[in-house]
């Protein structure tokens, strides 16, 4: 991000002057009061929005000028993952984890293959339900298996532990924890205070539709 600012429509500019890098294989905590631009933030990385300015670069390409395949294949690479899961109920737990491998026109043989293995590393042994029967924790864990099928370089969670308790959190987070030591670099935005003193990951910190890069343990809960 150089220099980046965005508003929407004729309103204030909801992130300011946004400079920061994210290097291969990091983790980062997204943290920032509600309403501070983290989602904004996230919607610029996956590529659901445009800077207003400034310039976004991923992979080397300039996302406001880069032709439409070229952002196709960046968004491939990308996986996200939402606080309210975003699964679809009339599919199967294996469907809905399939649905992006279907999409690429992978082989049927390959799909369950990947899809089979990838769950049972989750730890979900119940393909063939509909997701809804399903925990609250073990529908984000779908929904992160669904993010990952496609090995993405990045992968982005905006509050994925939101609606979930303390211990199912914990899980959550050691997935992502999990997939960031096999390459991916991480982007988990949260709130949760204890989460983010018990791990020494830096912190992206938005207050105020600023950023800030902070390398130290601790974070005052007010700014959190």
């Amino acid at each position: 991000f150089d220099n980046v600012g965005l508003r929407y429509g004729n309103g204030p500019e909801i992130l300011k002057d946004i400079d920061f890098s994210i290097e291969p294989g990091s983790f980062y905590f997204l943290t920032g009061p509600s309403g501070a631009g983290k989602t904004s933030l996230l919607s610029l990385m996956y590529l659901m929005r445009k800077p207003t300015r400034g310039e976004v670069t991923i992979y080397g390409h300039n996302t406001s000028t880069s032709s439409r395949d070229t952002l196709t294949s960046i968004r491939s690479r990308i996986g996200v993952v939402f606080q309210d899961y975003h699964l679809l109920p009339y599919l199967s737990v294996f469907d809905n984890v399939a649905l992006p491998l279907r999409v690429a026109g992978e082989s049927e043989a390959s799909i369950k293959h990947k899809v089979t293995e990838l769950l049972n590393w989750v730890g979900l042994n119940e393909h063939h339900v509909s997701p809804t029967t399903l925990s609250g924790g073990q529908q984000q864990t779908i929904a992160i298996a669904r993010a990952v099928i496609n090995r993405p370089q990045i992968l982005l969670a905006d509050e994925p532990t939101g609606n979930v308790d303390d211990k199912t959190a914990a899980k959550l987070l050691y997935l992502f924890i999990e997939l960031n030591k096999r390459g991916t670099s991480v982007v988990f935005a949260t709130h949760n205070q204890n989460m983010i003193e018990k791990y020494e990951y830096p912190r992206l910190h938005i207050k105020d539709g600023k950023l800030k890069v902070i390398k130290s343990q601790f974070l005052y809960m007010d700014e959190i």
